[in-house]
């Protein structure tokens, strides 16, 4: 193993004791497996046994269905006759009655809260034996979903295969299933190959509004779902799935979630046979996220709108528990990902988010974020392997189009030391429209691209500000590189600083980090500021005395030295304090550097210290050799640094040079304390004295 990899090791065994032990879940269920893939995609059927629900005030039911299309309206009123005669008044009711494969249930406008599912469980359902969840709910099992279905499900389908459900409406706000803030989920579909819902309204959750887990085989067609505590519309461990035409808003997590899709092109590089979820034409907006993806693999997202949240989209490899990580191969393309700048920190901030769910304020604009978010972001990914981000729009963002940050794979609960950089590679941004919206007006991201510098093969199509300042080029399609790209075990450690601290935030005890830009601190209060001007104030206080102490009086010293020796020491004294000077000033830019890190700031910064201490070394090296040789090195690691962050990421570097610079300066500044101690006193001898007599 080389000197480098080694090194690499090191730093990385460190960060594991270092990094917090894993993120509060964000979603966590009982375990389970992908499907076995042999299904299919349902089809939409006119077919089949139908059953009716409605419900019975007809002045109610007249009032909705008035300003309907005339066909629609009369094709409403009769089954509304119908139904009358032998429907339901409860969705579960239908669903109870539901005998094999291939039935079809209606929903007649109205609203449906499902009152027999609502009282809490008595008997045996009080007392199930299951662990409990970090939010406070019991994680049960499939036979424990059937034995009580109503512990958490306002609607719960279980087992059923090949069942369609939808809304008879004009619009999917006809039709609303409300959970009333009083169970996890207003409808769970666990284990449901082929289910088909469409055209109606799922709202006000203390989770997810409609949940679909396990199921090889499903639609989501011109649903609607709002206001919960998490997800709008969860799926979960399942495999041919579609989302068409659908809508979500007001979720404290993300509007749509393809959770732990099927890992169907795990181990392949960019070219796929199929995607396990496809998601087209919904739109998302005013949640937390507007798309996640925890082990969001293999979705195929096209022809979207996520705008007006705090982040347009993300996937990450971050949380344990959910089968398919690392996160691999989602596409985005042709998306339009726009105005991502709500910042809903404030809620937590003032208590709103620790009040009851229904005494939040969700219907009127008020979402508690679940998780700690950068807003201001287009796309996030944390630790995701073989995406592809192409042709999207993504405009008007306060932070950045495109976010890449490690995921250490014991975030994940996975310890050996081998899968610790496993993600953030061959991850192809190219083609997109930075900066523009579709009617050619001009709205700018803040910047293009935030990456931390880990992970191999990845690229951008971009010519505006990124940081770091220069990153890899793609070439003409996903998996070819413009140039030798970089591969980096460990994200920049200015950045992985920045990480630490925004990891903690916490909705439910309302801990907003401080130090942290994403939860409002800025200027000095940020931690990249803080930690640069520590360290620039200590390392320029060692700059400092090194001049004052051992290179300003070089030129006195050697007034009574002859020869070579004494017209060399006044060129070193006047280097020493040209360098110091230029050293200072490099010390003082970093500082505004780390505040404008995408900018070319940070590489003049280190371009002036470099270049200082390289001349500090030369000057030093008069009296001491091996530490003003120290100091050149330092210099050069430094002077490595500014080009890696302006022109060039170097690609043969495990790590990147400011870890190098930073782990030597340790070194340095230890020898440097050393040379500044005191010099020990000597009693000069006599001229008259003989040597033999001189004191020893």
């Amino acid at each position: 193993m080389s000197l480098l990899r080694k090194l690499s090791v090191t730093v990385l065994l460190a960060l594991a004791c270092l990094l917090p032990a894993a993120p509060a879940l964000a979603h966590e269920e009982r375990p389970v497996s992908f499907p076995d893939g042999t299904g299919s995609v349902p089809v939409y059927r006119i077919t089949g046994p139908e059953l009716l629900v409605c419900k019975t005030d007809r002045a109610d039911f007249d009032k909705r269905v008035a300003t309907f299309p005339a066909a629609l309206k009369e094709q409403n009123l009769r089954l509304f006759e119908r139904c009358q005669k032998d429907g339901f008044r409860h969705l579960q009711e239908a669903v109870d009655q539901v005998k094999g494969p291939g039935y079809n249930i209606k929903i007649l406008p109205g609203l449906y809260q499902e009152e027999p599912s609502l009282p809490e469980p008595t008997g045996a359902c009080a007392n199930l034996p299951a662990r409990l969840s970090s939010f406070g709910y019991q994680i049960l099992s499939f036979e424990q979903q059937q034995k009580c279905p109503h512990n958490q499900n306002l609607v719960a389908i279980l087992g059923i295969k090949d069942l369609q459900i939808e809304g008879t409406g004009a619009a999917p706000r006809d039709v609303i299933v409300d959970a009333q803030y009083k169970k996890l989920n207003a409808i769970r579909a666990d284990m449901t190959n082929g289910i088909y819902f469409r055209n109606f309204t799922a709202q006000r959750t203390t989770f997810n509004s409609l949940y679909i887990l396990a199921s090889d085989g499903f639609v989501i067609d011109r649903m609607l779902t709002r206001w919960n505590d998490e997800y709008g519309f969860l799926t979960f461990a399942s495999d041919h799935g579609l989302y068409t035409d659908c809508e979500s808003h007001g979720n404290g997590d993300s509007g749509i979630y393809p959770g732990s899709a099927s890992d169907i092109n795990a181990g392949r590089s960019h070219d796929v046979p199929r995607y396990s979820i496809e998601i087209r034409g919904c739109k998302s907006y005013q949640n937390m996220v507007g798309y996640s993806g925890t082990a969001g693999n293999s979705v195929w997202a096209h022809d979207n709108e996520f705008f007006d949240n705090m982040a347009g989209a993300s996937m990450d490899s971050l949380f344990p528990d959910h089968p398919g990580l690392p996160q691999n191969h989602a596409k985005f393309e042709k998306n339009k990902i726009y105005n991502n700048n709500k910042n809903y920190y404030n809620h937590v901030r003032d208590g709103t988010c620790a009040k009851p769910a229904g005494q939040r304020g969700y219907e009127s604009g008020v979402v508690c974020p679940q998780i700690g978010v950068a807003p201001g972001t287009g796309i996030l990914t944390a630790g995701g392997n073989f995406n592809v981000y192409r042709d999207n729009w993504i405009y008007g963002h306060d932070r950045t189009a495109f976010m890449l940050l490690w995921a250490p794979a014991f975030l994940r609960g996975e310890e050996a030391l081998d899968k610790q950089a496993d993600t953030s590679h061959d991850n192809f941004y190219g083609g997109n429209r930075l900066g523009v919206a579709p009617d050619g007006s001009v709205r700018p991201n803040a910047t293009d691209v935030i990456w931390d510098g880990q992970g191999s093969r990845n690229c951008w199509d971009t010519q505006a500000p990124t940081s770091p300042y220069v990153v890899p080029g793609c070439g003409g399609k996903p998996g070819e590189l413009a140039g030798a790209g970089s591969h980096r075990l460990v994200g920049e450690p200015a950045k992985l600083a920045h990480s630490l601290v925004c990891a903690e935030y916490n909705v439910t005890e309302r801990r907003l980090p401080a130090g942290c830009d994403w939860f409002g601190s800025s200027g000095l209060a940020r931690v990249e500021v803080q930690v640069t001007l520590g360290t620039s104030v200590f390392i320029g206080l060692i700059v400092a005395l090194l001049w004052w102490r051992r290179l300003r009086t070089a030129p006195a010293a050697a007034a009574s030295g002859a020869g070579a020796d004494a017209a060399a020491a006044p060129r070193a004294g006047r280097l020493g304090a040209v360098s110091a000077v230029l050293a200072l000033a490099g010390l003082a830019l970093d500082v505004a550097g780390a505040a404008y890190d995408y900018t070319l700031l940070p590489a003049a910064a280190l371009l002036l210290l470099g270049g200082g201490l390289t001349g500090m070394g030369l000057a030093l090296r008069r009296e001491y050799r091996f530490f003003g040789g120290a100091t050149i090195v330092l210099g050069a690691l430094t002077l490595l640094d500014a080009v890696d962050k302006s022109l060039l990421l170097i690609p043969w570097l495990p790590l990147s040079p400011a870890w190098l610079r930073g782990l030597f300066a340790i070194v340095w500044v230890l020898w440097a304390v050393v040379r500044l101690a005191p010099r020990p006193r000597t009693t000069p001898v006599p001229e008259s004295t003989s040597p033999a007599e001189a004191p020893a």
